[in-house]
């Protein structure tokens, strides 16, 4: 027997492959199919079963391709209703896989076709748990996502969730290796470890949710409270998962089309398209396509794009370090945003060699700041980070207007005179910086390294 986690950072998200004999499974597949039909050709192995935990909504699962490309089944929990062939399963239906088995749990709660799936090995022995957006490391799925859907209220999705905990992951052996569906930076929790495996007997003692003596009431309460609006696409994201979507291999051929600049320029001039810029911050801001927004590629890429964008389907032109086009379409479509219609062909030099117009942010190095910020008690600045981050630690003369609802904030950013944003290292306060400009706000100013550099400068909090 073989389980592999595979862990792709830049969303927090856990696939797994699970091996026996001449047989595989795939749990919570990316959108992309390729590296697993190639892991499961270089190990001889077929691709029998297709597990997902529930129809995630921070992205698009590869599931149908998948089914397509191999014929192996896809499974989901009871009450799924899947518009494409899928077994919904039946609550302890047990799946063989070579010489083990897969036991699927109906875990109720985050959502509520969301089951776990207990893998007993060789011996019939319980020895992990493929935990989906039910338990992760340190916190349990939030339980407002699926209201809507379910007909129930947040705090009856939470109920159902403290039941499915208590009487079906609680009661496994602590042994039990835990293998979630996310980690620390998923917006599908609130308070997730950065540690992507677990087991039952340390969950039972360091998650919250967990606790022995908790009580129903006292469990609601907590996985309730201070939950933060969860991001625009995420509903879409449920809609694909559910109803179908594209081939990738459909959404690559469309999205990689190199574009000249006058091209570029003509089809951002007559789609409607918005101008993605994918460049690292420190290039964005030393020029760039006026009204471009800048997202970097090195960063939370993809969740931004999600958290930023609020329409899945709203067409996208892409700026990108040449050589990274394909990456930047591949990530946007594991969120569902398959509506590139081409990138500028060699990048930001291109557009320049042609003396098409640019624009630049004006940024200022954390030393200037704070001798601005000595010299001017009026100086006007926002804090961009979360709530919970600046409550954390703050410049005591800051407005805290966060990145994840800059568009809710419009209204609340200075108009007259000159005001300084930053975030906490640089990477969100030049994403601020591009939509602000985009609008029209020609008065902003980033603070260069955030945070962090503002402390290190010294500037009073």
């Amino acid at each position: 027997m073989q389980i592999e986690q595979i862990y792709t950072g830049c969303l927090a998200q856990g696939a797994y492959y699970v091996v026996s004999g001449n047989e595989a499974v795939i749990i919570d597949p990316l959108r992309e199919i390729k590296p697993y039909l190639d892991r499961a050709a270089r190990d001889g192995v077929k691709i029998k079963y297709i597990f997902e935990t529930h129809f995630h909504a921070d992205f698009v699962s590869g599931h149908i391709d998948l089914a397509k490309a191999t014929g192996a089944t896809i499974v989901y929990g009871p009450t799924a209703t899947p518009a494409f062939d899928a077994h919904v399963a039946t609550n302890l239906e047990v799946f063989k896989l070579g010489a083990i088995s897969f036991q699927l749990l109906h875990t109720p709660g985050h959502t509520m076709e969301s089951s776990c799936f207990l893998l007993r090995n060789e011996q019939g022995v319980p020895t992990a748990v493929f935990t989906g957006d039910t338990l992760f490391i340190g916190d349990v799925g939030r339980p407002d996502l699926a209201q809507k859907a379910a007909n129930m209220t947040q705090e009856e999705l939470a109920g159902l969730l403290f039941d499915s905990l208590r009487t079906k992951i609680m009661r496994l052996p602590d042994s039990v290796i835990v293998y979630p569906a996310h980690g620390a930076g998923s917006a599908c929790g609130k308070n997730m470890s950065k540690e992507t495996v677990s087991d039952i007997g340390k969950q039972k003692q360091f998650n919250y949710a967990l606790r022995e003596n908790m009580s129903r009431e006292e469990f609601i309460n907590e996985v309730t409270d201070g939950l933060l609006p969860p991001p625009a696409y995420f509903p879409m994201n449920v809609a694909m998962n559910k109803l179908g979507y594209d081939s990738i291999d459909d959404v690559m051929q469309r999205g990689l089309v190199a574009l000249s600049p006058g091209d570029f320029e003509a089809a951002a001039n007559s789609t409607g398209a918005l101008v993605l810029d994918t460049r690292g911050h420190d290039s964005f801001v030393k020029g760039f396509i006026p009204n471009s927004i800048n997202i970097g590629i090195d960063g939370t890429f993809a969740p931004w794009v999600g958290a930023l964008i609020p329409d899945v389907k709203q067409q996208l032109l892409l700026v990108a370090e040449p050589g990274r086009e394909e990456e930047a379409v591949t990530r946007l479509a594991r969120v569902g945003y398959d509506h590139v219609i081409g990138y500028l062909d060699g990048g930001m030099e291109s557009w320049l060699s042609t003396g098409r117009q640019k624009d630049t942010v004006i940024s200022v190095t954390a030393k200037e700041f704070a001798t601005l910020h000595a010299s001017d008690k009026q100086l006007k600045i926002v804090d961009i980070r979360r709530h919970n981050e600046f409550e954390k630690g703050h410049l005591a003369d800051a407005t805290n207007l966060p990145l994840d609802y800059i568009s809710d904030h419009m209204a609340e950013f200075p108009k007259e005179g000159t005001f300084y944003v930053h975030c906490a290292g640089g990477y969100r306060s030049v994403i601020a910086s591009s939509i602000l400009k985009a609008r029209g706000f020609d008065n902003v100013v980033n603070v260069e390294g955030g945070y962090a550099a503002i402390k290190h400068a010294h500037v009073p909090a």
